[in-house]
Parts: structure tokens; C-alpha cells; sequence
């Protein structure tokens, strides 16, 4: 007897994002579930960082399709940028500006 498999294939998105903290510092991040998680983050149980820094505001995010790219991006945005001037220069070719705590997008 034959036996036919079927291959699901599902395209999980996967999420980098950045949040403005209650403290005003950015936090970055990667999810395959962006609602879910911006909700743990602000419930206290996204990360050891924003639990102390709560509420966070989404102001950016980017899907891949697969999460290695997702990680590669939050990495890039952590190391790569580094400074708040230049993670903030980043946001604002995005077309996002963040004054004194207020979050505008363009």
C-alpha cells in the first residue's frame, strides 16, 4: 500500500520590533507572535528589561519569514547601532521620531 504524505507548509512571520519604554530607553526584540508579545512585555513577563520599565509602546517592527533573519535584524540594531542617537536616526529613515516620550510617525 501507498502512502501519501501531505507537507504543510506554514508561513510563520516573524517579527523584529523596538518598544519605547515607560523610561524612555528603546527596546528591541524578536517574536513570532508581535500582539502576544507586546502584551507579556507589558503584563511583566516579555523580559527581565521591561518588566521594570513598563508600559512599552510598539513604535517599530519588521517581518521575515523565518526567524534566523528576525534574530540577524535585532542583533543588528543592538550591536551594530549601539548609541540611542543612531537607533534613533535608524527610526527616523522609518519614518518614526520619538520627542520627549511622544511617538510620531510620518
Amino acid at each position: 500500500a501507498t502512502q501519501t504524505r501531505y507537507i504543510r507548509f506554514i508561513m510563520a512571520n516573524q517579527y523584529f520590533y523596538v518598544l519605547l519604554c515607560a523610561d524612555q530607553s528603546l527596546y528591541a526584540g524578536y517574536t513570532n507572535d508581535l500582539d502576544k508579545r507586546i502584551k507579556a512585555h507589558n503584563a511583566g513577563q516579555g523580559a527581565k528589561y521591561t518588566k521594570a520599565r513598563r508600559p512599552v509602546e510598539l513604535v517599530y517592527s519588521e517581518t521575515f519569514s523565518d526567524k534566523s533573519e528576525a534574530m540577524k535584524r535585532e542583533y543588528w540594531f543592538k550591536k551594530t547601532l549601539r548609541t540611542r542617537p543612531k537607533k534613533e536616526s535608524f527610526l527616523r529613515e522609518k519614518g518614526i521620531i520619538i520627542v520627549e516620550g511622544q511617538v510620531t510617525h510620518l
